[in-house]
Protein backbone atom coordinates (compact mmCIF):
# COMPACT_ATOMS: atom_id res chain seq x y z
CA UNK A 1 0.00 0.00 0.00
CA UNK A 2 1.20 3.51 -0.76
CA UNK A 3 2.27 5.72 2.10
CA UNK A 4 -0.72 7.38 3.78
CA UNK A 5 -1.14 11.12 3.40
CA UNK A 6 -1.03 13.44 6.40
CA UNK A 7 -4.78 13.95 5.97
CA UNK A 8 -5.35 10.22 6.12
CA UNK A 9 -3.33 10.00 9.32
CA UNK A 10 -5.45 12.65 11.05
CA UNK A 11 -8.72 11.18 9.78
CA UNK A 12 -7.67 7.69 10.89
CA UNK A 13 -6.65 8.86 14.37
CA UNK A 14 -9.84 10.86 14.77
CA UNK A 15 -12.15 8.00 13.82
CA UNK A 16 -10.11 5.57 15.91
CA UNK A 17 -10.73 7.83 18.90
CA UNK A 18 -14.51 7.91 18.49
CA UNK A 19 -15.16 4.41 17.13
CA UNK A 20 -17.07 3.09 20.13
CA UNK A 21 -19.15 6.25 20.66
CA UNK A 22 -19.82 6.59 16.94
CA UNK A 23 -21.14 3.04 16.79
CA UNK A 24 -23.31 3.45 19.87
CA UNK A 25 -24.85 6.62 18.45
CA UNK A 26 -25.27 5.68 14.80
CA UNK A 27 -25.46 1.91 14.42
CA UNK A 28 -29.27 2.05 14.11
CA UNK A 29 -29.54 5.39 12.30
CA UNK A 30 -31.06 3.88 9.13
CA UNK A 31 -34.18 3.05 11.14
CA UNK A 32 -34.97 6.77 11.10
CA UNK A 33 -33.91 7.43 7.50
CA UNK A 34 -36.60 6.12 5.14
CA UNK A 35 -35.17 7.86 2.08
CA UNK A 36 -31.72 6.37 2.64
CA UNK A 37 -33.26 2.93 2.99
CA UNK A 38 -35.22 3.39 -0.24
CA UNK A 39 -32.10 4.43 -2.14
CA UNK A 40 -30.11 1.51 -0.75
CA UNK A 41 -32.93 -0.86 -1.72
CA UNK A 42 -32.88 0.61 -5.24
CA UNK A 43 -29.14 0.02 -5.46
CA UNK A 44 -29.45 -3.52 -4.14
CA UNK A 45 -32.23 -4.41 -6.56
CA UNK A 46 -30.08 -3.46 -9.54
CA UNK A 47 -26.81 -4.99 -8.33
CA UNK A 48 -25.48 -8.07 -10.08
CA UNK A 49 -26.13 -10.91 -7.64
CA UNK A 50 -22.86 -12.64 -8.51
CA UNK A 51 -20.61 -10.05 -6.86
CA UNK A 52 -20.53 -8.26 -3.48
CA UNK A 53 -21.53 -4.68 -2.72
CA UNK A 54 -18.84 -2.43 -1.25
CA UNK A 55 -19.45 0.07 1.55
CA UNK A 56 -16.64 2.60 1.08
CA UNK A 57 -15.70 4.56 4.17
CA UNK A 58 -17.97 2.18 6.05
CA UNK A 59 -17.20 3.22 9.63
CA UNK A 60 -18.49 0.39 11.83
CA UNK A 61 -20.36 -1.07 8.85
CA UNK A 62 -23.98 -0.45 9.76
CA UNK A 63 -24.92 0.36 6.15
CA UNK A 64 -23.19 -2.78 4.89
CA UNK A 65 -24.94 -4.75 7.65
CA UNK A 66 -28.35 -3.38 6.55
CA UNK A 67 -27.64 -4.66 3.04
CA UNK A 68 -26.32 -7.97 4.36
CA UNK A 69 -29.55 -8.36 6.31
CA UNK A 70 -31.34 -8.44 2.98
CA UNK A 71 -29.33 -11.40 1.74
CA UNK A 72 -26.55 -9.52 -0.04
CA UNK A 73 -22.82 -10.14 0.22
CA UNK A 74 -21.14 -7.00 1.48
CA UNK A 75 -17.60 -5.73 2.04
CA UNK A 76 -16.93 -2.75 4.28
CA UNK A 77 -13.75 -0.75 3.67
CA UNK A 78 -12.53 1.94 6.05
CA UNK A 79 -9.36 3.84 6.88
CA UNK A 80 -9.79 3.40 10.64
CA UNK A 81 -8.60 0.10 12.17
CA UNK A 82 -10.66 0.82 15.30
CA UNK A 83 -13.81 1.17 13.20
CA UNK A 84 -12.97 -2.07 11.41
CA UNK A 85 -12.47 -3.85 14.75
CA UNK A 86 -15.82 -2.61 16.07
CA UNK A 87 -17.52 -3.60 12.82
CA UNK A 88 -16.16 -7.13 12.92
CA UNK A 89 -17.43 -7.47 16.48
CA UNK A 90 -20.86 -5.96 15.88
CA UNK A 91 -21.66 -7.09 12.33
CA UNK A 92 -20.12 -10.51 11.65
CA UNK A 93 -22.12 -10.95 8.43
CA UNK A 94 -19.99 -8.23 6.78
CA UNK A 95 -16.47 -8.75 5.48
CA UNK A 96 -14.24 -5.86 6.56
CA UNK A 97 -11.02 -4.56 5.01
CA UNK A 98 -8.82 -1.70 6.14
CA UNK A 99 -7.92 0.68 3.37
CA UNK A 100 -8.02 4.08 1.72
CA UNK A 101 -10.37 5.46 -0.91
CA UNK A 102 -7.22 6.42 -2.81
CA UNK A 103 -5.99 2.83 -2.99
CA UNK A 104 -8.85 0.43 -2.34
CA UNK A 105 -7.94 -3.07 -1.13
CA UNK A 106 -9.94 -4.75 -3.88
CA UNK A 107 -9.43 -6.37 -7.25
CA UNK A 108 -10.38 -4.83 -10.56
CA UNK A 109 -14.13 -5.22 -11.25
CA UNK A 110 -14.67 -6.99 -7.90
CA UNK A 111 -17.91 -5.28 -6.85
CA UNK A 112 -21.37 -5.22 -8.36
CA UNK A 113 -22.14 -1.89 -6.68
CA UNK A 114 -20.76 0.50 -4.10
CA UNK A 115 -22.03 2.90 -1.47
CA UNK A 116 -20.06 5.93 -0.28
CA UNK A 117 -22.08 7.68 2.41
CA UNK A 118 -20.31 10.77 3.76
CA UNK A 119 -16.82 9.42 3.08
CA UNK A 120 -15.75 11.63 0.16
CA UNK A 121 -16.26 14.63 2.46
CA UNK A 122 -12.90 13.87 4.07
CA UNK A 123 -10.98 14.10 0.80
CA UNK A 124 -8.97 17.13 -0.26
CA UNK A 125 -10.25 18.74 -3.48
CA UNK A 126 -7.45 17.22 -5.56
CA UNK A 127 -8.15 13.75 -4.11
CA UNK A 128 -11.75 13.42 -5.32
CA UNK A 129 -10.83 12.52 -8.90
CA UNK A 130 -8.28 9.82 -7.92
CA UNK A 131 -10.78 8.35 -5.44
CA UNK A 132 -13.48 8.16 -8.11
CA UNK A 133 -10.99 6.55 -10.49
CA UNK A 134 -10.34 3.90 -7.84
CA UNK A 135 -14.05 3.27 -7.37
CA UNK A 136 -14.43 2.96 -11.13
CA UNK A 137 -11.61 0.40 -11.13
CA UNK A 138 -13.17 -1.90 -8.53
CA UNK A 139 -16.71 -1.83 -9.96
CA UNK A 140 -17.97 -4.15 -12.65
CA UNK A 141 -19.04 -2.66 -15.96
CA UNK A 142 -22.40 -0.92 -15.45
CA UNK A 143 -22.05 -1.26 -11.69
CA UNK A 144 -23.79 1.38 -9.59
CA UNK A 145 -22.31 3.85 -7.13
CA UNK A 146 -24.49 5.66 -4.58
CA UNK A 147 -22.66 8.60 -3.03
CA UNK A 148 -23.96 10.96 -0.32
CA UNK A 149 -22.47 14.18 1.01
CA UNK A 150 -23.27 17.49 2.70
CA UNK A 151 -24.20 20.30 0.30
CA UNK A 152 -22.29 23.55 0.34
CA UNK A 153 -18.87 25.12 -0.04
CA UNK A 154 -17.68 25.28 3.56
CA UNK A 155 -15.21 23.17 5.51
CA UNK A 156 -16.19 22.35 9.08
CA UNK A 157 -13.39 21.41 11.42
CA UNK A 158 -13.85 19.34 14.57
CA UNK A 159 -11.31 19.44 17.37
CA UNK A 160 -13.57 17.52 19.78
CA UNK A 161 -16.11 14.83 19.04
CA UNK A 162 -18.13 12.93 21.66
CA UNK A 163 -15.70 14.17 24.27
CA UNK A 164 -12.58 12.98 22.42
CA UNK A 165 -9.88 15.25 20.96
CA UNK A 166 -9.88 14.90 17.16
CA UNK A 167 -8.52 16.73 14.13
CA UNK A 168 -10.87 16.18 11.21
CA UNK A 169 -12.36 18.30 8.44
CA UNK A 170 -15.80 17.82 6.89
CA UNK A 171 -15.73 19.26 3.38
CA UNK A 172 -19.12 20.23 1.96
CA UNK A 173 -19.57 19.74 -1.79
CA UNK A 174 -21.71 21.09 -4.59
CA UNK A 175 -23.74 18.41 -6.45
CA UNK A 176 -22.86 19.73 -9.95
CA UNK A 177 -19.15 19.53 -9.09
CA UNK A 178 -19.43 15.95 -7.85
CA UNK A 179 -21.56 14.98 -10.86
CA UNK A 180 -18.97 16.45 -13.21
CA UNK A 181 -16.17 14.58 -11.41
CA UNK A 182 -18.15 11.34 -11.71
CA UNK A 183 -18.66 11.85 -15.44
CA UNK A 184 -14.94 12.51 -15.91
CA UNK A 185 -14.14 9.29 -14.03
CA UNK A 186 -16.26 7.22 -16.41
CA UNK A 187 -19.66 7.20 -14.69
CA UNK A 188 -23.05 8.32 -15.95
CA UNK A 189 -25.15 10.04 -13.30
CA UNK A 190 -28.67 8.58 -13.35
CA UNK A 191 -30.23 10.25 -10.29
CA UNK A 192 -29.66 13.45 -8.29
CA UNK A 193 -31.57 14.14 -5.09
CA UNK A 194 -31.28 16.58 -2.21
CA UNK A 195 -33.00 16.61 1.15
CA UNK A 196 -33.01 18.55 4.37
CA UNK A 197 -31.67 16.91 7.51
CA UNK A 198 -33.85 14.63 9.60
CA UNK A 199 -34.53 15.98 13.12
CA UNK A 200 -31.82 13.86 14.75
CA UNK A 201 -29.16 14.85 12.21
CA UNK A 202 -26.76 17.78 12.06
CA UNK A 203 -28.50 20.66 10.27
CA UNK A 204 -27.19 20.42 6.73
CA UNK A 205 -28.70 19.71 3.35
CA UNK A 206 -27.64 16.35 1.95
CA UNK A 207 -27.18 15.24 -1.65
CA UNK A 208 -27.34 11.76 -3.16
CA UNK A 209 -26.04 10.87 -6.60
CA UNK A 210 -26.60 7.48 -8.21
CA UNK A 211 -24.08 6.86 -10.99
CA UNK A 212 -23.42 3.91 -13.27
CA UNK A 213 -19.93 2.81 -14.31
CA UNK A 214 -19.65 2.86 -18.05
CA UNK A 215 -17.98 -0.13 -19.80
Amino acid sequence: MERATSREHTVRRSYDAVAEDYTAALRDELAGKPLDRALLACLAEQADGGAPIADLGCGPGHVAAWLAGRGLTTVGIDLSPAMIAVGRREFPAVEFREGSLLQLPAADCEFAAAVAFYSVIHLEPDELAPALDEIHRVLRARGLLLVAFHVGSEVRHLAEWWGHPVDVDFRFLQPPDVAEALERAGFRVEMRLERMNYPAEVETNRAYLLARRQP
